[in-house]
């Protein structure tokens, strides 16, 4: 099983945050049902992709099974006299969490313009070409949609017809150059036209790996599909 750390990917509260905004949902009136069933949906991506971080995505999913059981009983009384809301204690961790993103985003902008602004002396090391910034890379695309496009290239792979025994031998590298190639063909190609045929499901998230590998170090970079359900890769060049 390949391991992978997404450094974008906060933890449950983000998760749920970008439900909230995605569905347009009033954070002080959860539908909880509803978001349970998007959240689990999620959450088996994550399992498949064996990321350290489903420890807290899973006691994200029992908390929130917790709270749709609790929706449904009579509800409990305060010493006022008002009616307890089972969702009040998510809505108001919710709010912290976004209240201290908000803040750190706020921070991460203040220090981008205060580099913009102050300059070190000169250092051998600036001499030396790095790779552009993530978020550069990432054109409008989140970790979610990377998350639902691997879902769906997964559901949609060819179903093989007999069962064989054989031993798969997929390696990052290999598949580096496998994308490498097809970016020779065309400077962008989409990602389900990438791994189309790909009946091996190991293939597929090998495949995966490897784009979030190139990203990184900084030879392609992903944009927005015209396909909702997907997303472009296409080749950085030196300019």
């Amino acid at each position: 099983m390949y391991k992978i750390k997404l450094q974008h990917f906060e933890g449950p509260l983000d998760l749920l945050l970008f439900f909230i905004k995605r569905d347009e949902i009033d954070i002080y009136d959860i539908p909880i049902s509803n978001i349970t069933q998007s959240f689990m949906e999620y959450l088996h991506i994550i399992k498949q992709l064996d990321l350290e971080t489903a420890g807290d995505f899973i006691l994200m999913a029992s908390t929130l099974m917790q709270i749709k059981v609790k929706m449904l009983l009579p509800r409990e009384i305060d010493e006022e006299g008002e009616e307890i809301d089972p969702r009040s204690d998510l809505v108001n961790a919710l709010l912290e969490y976004k209240r201290y993103k908000e803040t750190t985003e706020e921070f991460a902008f203040l220090e981008q313009r205060q580099q913009n602004i102050y300059y070190r002396g000169y250092f051998d090391a600036d001499e030396k070409e790095s790779p552009p910034e993530l978020d550069t890379l990432l054109k409008n695309i989140t970790i979610y949609d990377l998350m639902k496009a691997f879902k769906r290239a997964i559901d949609n792979r060819p179903k093989e017809t007999f069962h064989q025994v054989k031993r798969l031998n997929f390696t990052i590298d290999q598949q580096s150059i496998y994308i490498e190639e097809k970016l020779k063909v065309s400077d962008k190609i989409p990602f389900f036209e990438l791994v189309n045929g790909m009946v091996e499901k190991l293939k597929v998230v090998v495949t995966f790996i490897a784009v979030l590998e190139m990203i990184k170090i900084g030879k392609i970079g992903l944009r927005e599909s015209a396909n909702f359900n997907d997303f472009e890769i296409y080749r950085v060049t030196n300019e």
